[in-house]
Order: C-alpha cells, then sequence, then structure tokens
C-alpha cells in the first residue's frame, strides 16, 4: 500500500512517526510524509492534544482528511493515533465515524499489524484484532525520517515523571522511562553513518535521563558517548528541566567542540509563587542561579525558553515580573503560550480567571518585548563570521543555521547562492553576517 503520515505538535511526535514508518516500509509499504498528497490508500494521522490549540490543530485535519475521504473515488483508509487519541478516544470515535480505527500513543505495534493484514485480506480494519502491541521505543530499530536527512532527533526516553500543575503529559505518555546508553550511541552512530550531521537530544524531560535505569542521572554521561564515539559534527540538547539540572551536562557541553552551545530549558515563569502551584520544583532566586551557572560555564552558551502567561491567579504585578525577568535575563530564543486549562491536571482544579483576552495580550507583550532583544543581540553579530549548517534552498538563498539555532523552532541565516557553486544543503559553510532582522540573519559566504 501507499501510506502517508501526516505528523502534528512536537518532534517527539515526529520520532514516533518516523520508527512507525520504518517499520512500514519494512513490511513493504510506501510511505509518505506529505500534508497535501491526496492519493494514497491510507492516511495515519499522529495528532497532538498538549494544549488548547494543538488540540484544535489536530481536530481540524482529521475533519480534513475524512472530507477528502467522503469525496474521493478511491477507497481510503484514515486511521488517527497519537496523544489526543489516548486521552479522547471515545469522544472522537462518536464525533467521526469516518475514521477506520484509532490508536493511542502506546500502540504503534498494533498499527503495523493491522495494516499488514489489511493488505493481506478483505478484512476491514476496525474488524482486524492486532498483536500484543509495541511502544515506540520497542520500534526504534527502525526508522525513515522525514525530517531532511542532515539532521534527526534522537529520542533518549518515553513518558516523565513531573508532577507540573499544567501539564497532561504524564497522563497521556506514562512514567519516564529512558533507552538504554549503547542502544542510544548505536542509533546516533548509525545515523551519522547514513549522512546525519546533527543530532537533535529531545525527550519530554532529558535532564531526567537515567534515573529509572541507573538511578542517577546520566545525561552527562550520554552527552559524552555521542561526543566522543558516534563522529556526529553537531549535538543539540534540547528540552530540558530546571530542577536539579544536572552540572556534568553543563561540563559536557562545555567540553566538547560538537556539542552546540546551546541550552533549551522552558522555564514557564519566575515568580516564586506561581511557580511553587506549577510545582516546578524551583523558586525564582533558584532559576536565576541556574542561568548564572550556564552563562559562566560556557559564556558563548546560548539559552532558549518558553514561558506560560495567563496562568491562573496570575496578577498584573506577577506579569510584571515576568516582564522584568525576561528583559534582564535576555534570552536567544524564547517562545510564550497562553495558559491552557486540561482536564486532569492540578492546575484545573484552580479559576482560570485571566481572560483569554488578556492571556493573548500578555503573551503579545512577552513576545514584543523579546523581538526587540532578539533584534539587538542579532545586530551585535553583524560583522562575525559563523560555522553554519545548511538546510535548504529558496529561489536564489541558501537558508542556513548557526549553532544557536534548533531546526523550525530559531533564527535562520540567509545566505544568497553563487550561481554555478555545487549542490550546498546539508553541507557546513563560513558566513560572515551582513545584516540582521529580529529572527534572522543575512550573510555572505567565506573560505
Amino acid at each position: 500500500m501507499k501510506i502517508n503520515i501526516i505528523t502534528l505538535g512536537c518532534s517527539k511526535n515526529t520520532v514516533d512517526s518516523e520508527n512507525l514508518a520504518g517499520h512500514l516500509a519494512a513490511a513493504g509499504h510506501t510511505v509518505h510524509f506529505d500534508r497535501t498528497r491526496n492519493d494514497c490508500d491510507t492516511i495515519i494521522i499522529n495528532t497532538c492534544g498538549f494544549i488548547g490549540d494543538a488540540k484544535e490543530e489536530s481536530i481540524n485535519t482529521v475533519l480534513r482528511q475524512v472530507e477528502v475521504k467522503t469525496r474521493g473515488r478511491k477507497a481510503r483508509t484514515l486511521i488517527v493515533c497519537g496523544c489526543l487519541v489516548e486521552r479522547y478516544r471515545e469522544e472522537l470515535a462518536a464525533e467521526m465515524p469516518e475514521v477506520d480505527a484509532w490508536f493511542g500513543v502506546h500502540q504503534w505495534g498494533e498499527i503495523v499489524d493491522c495494516l499488514s493484514n489489511l493488505n493481506n485480506q478483505n478484512t476491514p480494519i476496525n474488524q482486524i484484532s492486532p498483536k500484543p502491541t509495541a511502544t515506540p521505543m520497542d520500534l526504534a530499530a527502525r526508522r525513515a525520517l522525514s525530517t531532511p536527512r542532515h539532521y534527526a532527533y534522537l529520542k533518549i526516553a518515553e513518558g516523565c515523571n513531573r508532577s507540573c500543575s499544567y501539564c497532561a503529559i504524564p497522563l497521556i505518555r506514562g512514567a519516564h522511562r529512558s533507552r538504554p546508553i549503547d542502544e542510544l550511541v548505536d542509533e546516533g552512530r548509525r545515523l551519522v553513518q547514513s549522512g546525519v550531521k546533527e543530532l537533535l537530544v529531545i525527550s519530554q524531560d532529558t535532564t531526567y535521563y537515567g534515573m529509572d535505569l541507573y538511578r542517577k542521572r546520566m545525561l552527562g554521561t550520554l552527552l559524552e558517548r555521542l561526543a566522543t564515539e558516534t563522529g556526529a559534527p553537531w549535538i543539540r540538547l534540547h528540552y530540558t528541566y530546571p530542577t536539579s539540572f544536572p552540572q556534568d551536562a553543563i561540563e559536557a557541553i562545555r567540553n566538547h567542540p560538537n556539542i552546540c552551545n546551546y541550552i533549551d530549558i522552558p522555564l514557564q515563569h519566575i515568580n516564586s509563587r506561581i511557580l511553587t502551584s506549577m510545582q516546578r520544583g524551583i523558586d525564582r532566586q533558584g532559576t536565576l542561579d541556574l542561568i548564572a551557572r550556564f552563562r559562566e560555564a560556557i559564556p558563548d552558551v546560548a539559552i532558549r525558553t518558553t514561558l506560560i502567561a495567563g496562568y491562573p491567579g496570575e496578577t498584573e504585578a506577577e506579569f510584571e515580573e515576568l516582564m522584568d525577568f525576561v528583559r534582564q535575563a535576555r534570552f536567544d530564543r524564547m517562545g510564550c503560550f497562553p495558559y491552557s486549562p486540561e482536564e486532569g491536571t492540578e492546575a484545573f482544579r484552580l479559576d482560570d480567571d485571566v481572560p483569554q483576552e488578556e492571556k493573548e495580550r500578555r503573551v503579545a507583550a512577552l513576545m514584543a518585548l523579546q523581538e526587540q532583544i532578539s533584534l539587538e543581540k542579532n545586530r551585535g553579530r553583524i560583522g562575525n563570521t559563523y560555522r553554519c549548517l545548511v538546510d535548504r534552498r529558496e529561489g536564489d538563498y541558501l537558508i542556513a543555521r548557526t549553532e544557536y539555532d534548533s531546526p523550525e523552532v530559531d533564527d535562520e541565516v540567509l545566505i544568497r547562492h553563487p550561481h554555478g557553486r555545487a549542490p550546498m544543503v546539508g553541507r557546513f559553510v563560513n558566513v560572515k553576517v551582513t545584516a540582521a532582522l529580529e529572527n534572522d540573519l543575512t550573510g555572505v559566504l567565506v573560505p
């Protein structure tokens, strides 16, 4: 069969879809990753259920595919899986009977089994009894990348043991489960041998890595081994957690040139009362001390964070404290989301007393402030030369990134492509920055 996988949400979902695609391809199917493709026998939508906007996008995507299915001349199988299904399977099935099958986040092996049986018999997929399920980690041995071939996400664990008051991920994904270090190093090595230049280390909480398998935090050890044993030119750390941040992970970033000077650490807020209500396990001073640790150990570090505005009970004074924090911290990269009440979480019991319009105003104010900071920082890079990885070509320009930028979420470097030069996508180049905007740099190639 021709199968199209549509992935929504975070990079952790991307890896799940890639693992699924690898097993489907091994079973003889042709697999695509293309949101616009309408000529496949089977459509699989891997949904996100993290916050309200993500849920809405997932539902709208399913509805669009239902419409394509019902008006199409060709019989199509529509499968919906992932986080949204794990939370709302019965409600979704009742509202969208046109969907042929629903699978949660721990049923990837069942999808493979059902499609194999569907291909060999005329039984409808919703009448097939699949074999016992396989988790995303069980499928990791086979993988078909959906990213450009020069970078790949390395998912080091599944689930989460944190109890953040606003977050439904532990309800959806279950407890934290680390993958063995040897297995991760082997996968990283295979990816590099296949042409990957950048490994992006991810999980729901990368700083908790190893606590279940080794009874201690092993992120620093993992980074050391990835840096010395895989041959990866770039390694990038994402989704860290501020509480008990492992010092050896900071040292690994400082000591290894192929680990990017980049830390992604969602801080969510700075006010101690709100951080306590969020159950983050850290207060204002602890947050400030951690940022100082990063910058003292790695003076050239780029810090990316995300914040939540409009958390229940957030006063105007507490919001202004958050604004002042952003002014003083001067993050290199920042995202911000309005608080979204999620059923089953601790914060869902609180009075969601900040109006949605006010939440959006606060988000806009924070992002406007960050844009000004980003512009000032980017202007400070004019005249400097950076080693960049070229992601793609658009018209007459190459689109690249410095080590301070992660794909899809951070700044890009625009380089006028010299005509007659060999293809450069997926290669490292030296770029002298000539101009800057809030979210982009412009530069020229230099020897």
